[in-house]
């Protein structure tokens, strides 16, 4: 079953993508805790992040590097946080979200609502 995350990797739906290579792509959560909220997944359909095979999630994890590095360099904040949670989306992601403190990375907070205008210019604004 193809689940909304490989629609997007298809390309059958857009998204608000900040970087893609052969075998992962980044893009704007459209549910963010903070602007510049970005989910970073391989392409190849993996249910649970511990499935993916070592050299895989080894990738996974530098190209999420590279992403976080270039939100931090275009979105105001002191770190980058990362987790893993993977109950929303039945195919392994990475949440990168910008931090300025511990409380911007708790899930139970309000999700924000931006416009699809503004999203354009976060992503215009990282992908700078």
């Amino acid at each position: 079953m193809s689940t909304i995350f490989q629609k997007i990797i298809d390309h059958e739906i857009p998204a608000y993508i900040i970087e893609e290579d052969e075998f992962h792509i980044a893009f704007l959560d459209i549910n963010p805790l903070k602007e510049g909220h970005t989910l970073v997944l391989p392409k190849k359909e993996v249910d649970y992040i511990f499935e993916i095979e070592n050299e895989d999630l080894e990738a996974l994890i530098v190209f999420a590097k590279k992403v976080a590095i270039k939100i931090k360099r275009r979105i105001s904040c002191t770190k980058i946080g990362m987790t893993v949670i993977g109950l929303e989306v039945p195919h392994a992601h990475i949440h990168l979200i910008p931090l300025n403190s511990i409380a911007d990375m708790n899930f139970s907070n309000q999700k924000l609502k931006i416009s699809s205008e503004r999203m354009l210019e976060i992503q215009s604004i990282i992908n700078s």
